[in-house]
């Protein structure tokens, strides 16, 4: 009797959230049958639907979740992961969590998450500026010129805040935190909370 009363709230809870994967379900396989990309090795839990696209390399480490739920645009959205170019790469460590809507692209460079990092909502990631800024050969629709190319490096344990955005060839340090809506554009160290646009050290993440 005892053992049922401690296994009952998880039944009840799983027969709650029924529907919600139910209705879940569907919208994964139909992105899994959009998805183009070729070179995904490693298995990822998908809470939430992923499409896979580019000709590049995506690894997924061990106990990699992709989407939340409970949690914003569960339903309403996917993650976007893109390797572009057959030089593109992007890679996610160990045990990360990646909630709903997030965006990363590589095209060419590397975007290297590493292991046990929390990203929130709608994070997205670019290693390239897509299009050349100078004016007059952007205007080459058929040859956008040649826009600058950098590796973005996140380290273990990073806490990443939603609706950030992290630019080409910027590096976070182990064990930082980037707060909500920041936009970052140079390198942040490790062991510190960087927040704003441009983002900056605020103050150390450790406690003491």
């Amino acid at each position: 009797m005892k053992r049922l009363k401690n296994i009952l709230p998880s039944v009840i809870l799983k027969i709650r959230y029924l529907p919600h994967y139910v209705v879940q379900k569907p919208r994964i396989w139909k992105y899994k049958l959009l998805s183009t990309a070729r070179n995904v090795q490693g298995k990822a839990k998908l809470r939430q639907p992923v499409l896979f696209l580019g000709t590049g390399k995506i690894i997924l480490g061990k106990q990699v979740s992709l989407g939340y739920w409970p949690s914003p645009f569960f339903f309403n959205g996917y993650i976007h992961l893109e390797a572009r170019n057959k030089k593109s790469f992007i890679s996610i460590g160990d045990h990360c969590l990646i909630n709903n809507n997030c965006v990363f692209i590589s095209e060419g460079g590397h975007i290297e998450i590493g292991a046990y990092c929390l990203l929130g909502t709608c994070v997205e990631i670019y290693d390239s500026d897509f299009h050349e800024l100078d004016p007059a050969k952007r205007k080459q629709r058929k040859n956008s010129g040649d826009p600058h190319i950098a590796h973005v490096r996140i380290g273990e344990n990073v806490f990443i805040g939603s609706n950030v955005r992290i630019l080409k060839g910027v590096t976070i340090g182990n064990n930082s935190v980037i707060a909500n809506s920041s936009v970052v554009v140079k390198s942040i160290p490790a062991n510190v909370i960087a927040g704003g646009n441009p983002a900056r050290v605020i103050k150390s993440s450790k406690r003491g």
